[in-house]
C-alpha cells in the first residue's frame, strides 16, 4: 500500500513509521521540518500543499502529529485551549476532511489520541479535552463515511522510550513500547476496521 504518513518523526513516529515498512508498505514521510514534504497541520493550505505534491492515489493516511499545551488550570487560558485544538484536534481532521479526495475509495485513514482523554493528570486538561474530541469525532465520522473510507483512531499511554521524559507528567502510568504501538497502526491499515478507539 502507499501510505502518507504524517508526523513522521519522534517517540511515536519513529516506530510507526518502521512497522509499517516493515510489512512492506511504500510509506510517504511528512513532517514540519521535512524538506522534501514539510506540512504544518495547523495551516490548512500547508495540508493541502502536501496533498498536491503527494498526490492522488493513497492507499491510507497516518498521523502521528499534534501537540498540546501543558500548564496548570488556572494557567490554561482561550490562547492554550486553541493551541491544543487548532493543532491535535483540527489538524487531524482537516487531513481527513482534504484527504478523502487523494485516498482512493475503500482506505483509511489513522489518527492518534491518547490515554490522556481517559486517564487525566494535573498540568494535563487540554491534552484530555483534545483527546477525547478525537475520540467522539472518529466513530461518528466512519460512520458517515461507512463504505466509502475507514477511519480509526489509536490512543496510546506512554511509551516505553519516552516514559523518562514524561515521568514527572504521568508518575506511575503504565508504559507500552514502541513496537507495540507500530502494530496498532498496522491492524488500522490493514484490518476492516473503521470507527475504533485502539486502547494500549
Amino acid at each position: 500500500m502507499k501510505i502518507l504518513h504524517v508526523g513522521a518523526t519522534g517517540h511515536v513516529g519513529e516506530p510507526v513509521g518502521a512497522a509499517l515498512r516493515e510489512r512492506g508498505h511504500d510509506v510517504v514521510s511528512a513532517h514540519r521540518s521535512s524538506a522534501d514534504r514539510p506540512v504544518d497541520i495547523t495551516d490548512p493550505e500547508s495540508v493541502r500543499a502536501l496533498y498536491d505534491t503527494v498526490g492522488p492515489g493513497l492507499d491510507a493516511v497516518v498521523v502521528t502529529a499534534g501537540t498540546t499545551p501543558y500548564a496548570p488550570w488556572d494557567e490554561i487560558g482561550r490562547e492554550q485551549l486553541l493551541a491544543g485544538l487548532t493543532s491535535k484536534f483540527l489538524g487531524q481532521v482537516e487531513l481527513v476532511r482534504q484527504g478523502v479526495g487523494f485516498v482512493r475509495e475503500g482506505g483509511s485513514f489513522t489518527l492518534t489520541s491518547g490515554i490522556l482523554g481517559r486517564e487525566p493528570v494535573r498540568t494535563g486538561s487540554v491534552a484530555a479535552a483534545v483527546n477525547g474530541a478525537l475520540e467522539g469525532w472518529v466513530p461518528a465520522t466512519a460512520g458517515e463515511l461507512w463504505g466509502r473510507f475507514r477511519v480509526n483512531v489509536v490512543s496510546t499511554t506512554v511509551l516505553t522510550e519516552s516514559r523518562a521524559a514524561y515521568s514527572s507528567v504521568m508518575p506511575g502510568y503504565p508504559a507500552v513500547d514502541g513496537s507495540e504501538v507500530g502494530l496498532a497502526y498496522v491492524r488500522s491499515v490493514e484490518s476492516m476496521d473503521s470507527g475504533r478507539v485502539y486502547v494500549l
